[in-house]
């Protein structure tokens, strides 16, 4: 039996059709399929507006309701045709798909729920696989696999601006003090974030001539630490820059990412 079709014949046409864009019926469905998505977030972003909602409230929540439904029933057939469910369920497409579709049923409960169906958005990513450009999903495959390579060295590089953060607020809160505006040392550490990041909100500054020095030490230390994570993710993006992508995607579990030259899912095996 191929591996590369998911199993009964439907399935696999079925699977063609939803998660390829190689066919003139995949390219279709993947293009109705990203009107309906910025529709969809069009219609949030006006039921939003008051005088909006007031005057065609009724008409917007029925359109959010039949896409909704729509996405639902795609994403039912996405598990059904897909030959691990669980593995497309569990990858990043797969959440944002069901994520798409919660905000509607979760607003039966909770008023104004509906507004995360801006979610959506995020399926527009797809229209990199759609329109095929390949460069551009190989971009985006290096950029995830770089942040995914650094992301040790981005939470250790974290954990040591909090820290710093934690000592430099401690050192103002007991310079400045409670008549400076520095009630306790986490809204020390607030303050230290802000500067540190460069924000700079104003809502609480140094008022001696020791506070102000710190603060200028803080601030031209700040410019040296955002370069940091550039450098860290910019050594990884390196390291995977010269490997060519395709589009297909793994009839199994559908995961996309692979080498171009590659016969096998590089995650479960299966035939591309």
């Amino acid at each position: 039996m191929n591996k590369s079709a998911p199993g009964h014949p439907y399935r696999a046409k079925l699977h063609e059709v939803i998660f390829e864009a190689d066919t003139t019926a995949g390219k279709a469905f993947d293009v109705a399929l990203l009107v309906l998505i910025v529709g969809s977030v069009l219609v949030v972003m006006l039921e939003s507006v008051a005088s909006i909602r007031e005057q065609y409230g009724a008409v917007l929540r029925g359109l959010e309701w039949l896409v909704t439904i729509f996405f639902t029933i795609e994403y039912a057939l996405r598990l059904y045709s897909a030959g691990r469910p669980f593995a497309y369920a569990s990858s990043f497409f797969g959440v944002v798909d069901l994520l798409s579709i919660i905000p509607s049923y979760l607003s039966l409960i909770l008023t104004g729920a509906q507004s995360l169906l801006v979610i959506r958005a995020l399926r527009l990513l797809r229209i990199f696989r759609v329109l095929k450009l390949v460069r551009f999903v190989g971009d985006a495959a290096q950029l995830r696999e770089a942040l995914h390579a650094s992301s040790r060295k981005i939470a250790i590089f974290i954990g040591s601006v909090l820290t710093v953060a934690l000592i430099i607020g401690t050192f103002v809160y007991l310079i400045e003090g409670e008549k400076g505006g520095f009630s306790s040392i986490p809204q020390g550490m607030y303050w230290a974030i802000v500067t540190l990041t460069t924000v700079g909100y104003g809502d609480v500054v140094p008022q001696t001539v020791f506070g102000k020095f710190l603060a200028t030490v803080i601030m031209i230390l700040g410019y040296g630490i955002i370069a940091v994570p550039t450098g860290i993710v910019g050594v990884e993006m390196h390291a995977v820059s010269k490997r060519t992508l395709s589009t297909q995607a793994c009839p199994s579990c559908s995961s996309e990412g692979h080498d171009e030259d590659a016969t096998f899912c590089k995650n479960c095996g299966t035939r591309l």
